[in-house]
């Protein structure tokens, strides 16, 4: 079980090829120390191929607000932008450089979608937050029966304390 129902993050930023590092970088520190390391290279992808939308495709300028939040056991990861326009997954041709952000998105995500906020909109995705593994017991699960339940046993004589006849001796 999570202890906190829900963790935010916020980050504002211009939209440019030197600032989408750096917020990647931003992302996956924050993930790390929720302890989420395993959703960081999905959360991270999904990210920058987000705000490199933002880059080319804004108006009227570049600025915009990532936001990551865990709630329960999902995360979302929000890109929110002023440019109204709604951006739509394509198919790309099989030589071209670009055209796939959104594609990788949804590929990587559990889901993914686009609403319309104020004068802009919000791109989001979400992945499944990892099960935390159970606590092991600080105590002892089984007792002992006996106060020795591992007597040690001499190999050479059998259990009436005669010498064995199967016994070997190397050396």
């Amino acid at each position: 079980m999570i202890s906190q129902l829900s963790r935010h993050c916020a980050v504002e930023l211009q939209a440019l090829p030197s600032r989408i590092g750096q917020v990647r970088r931003i992302v996956s520190a924050q993930l790390r120390y929720w302890h989420l390391d395993p959703l960081i290279d999905h959360a991270a992808l999904g990210v920058t191929e987000l705000l490199t939308n933002v880059h080319r495709h804004a108006e009227p300028d570049k600025t915009c607000t990532v936001e990551i939040e865990l709630l329960l056991e999902r995360l979302t990861v929000s890109v929110h932008d002023r440019d109204p326009r709604v951006p739509e997954i394509r198919n790309a041709e099989p030589f071209e450089t670009g055209g796939r952000g959104l594609a990788l998105v949804a590929a990587v995500s559990e889901s993914w979608g686009v609403r319309p906020q104020g004068a802009g909109k919000v791109v989001w995705f979400t992945l499944p937050a990892p099960v935390p593994a159970a606590k092991l017991p600080t105590h002892p699960v089984y007792r002992a029966a006996a106060a020795d339940p591992f007597p040690e046993v001499d190999p050479v004589t059998s259990v009436s304390g005669r010498a064995s006849a199967r016994t070997a001796f190397v050396g």
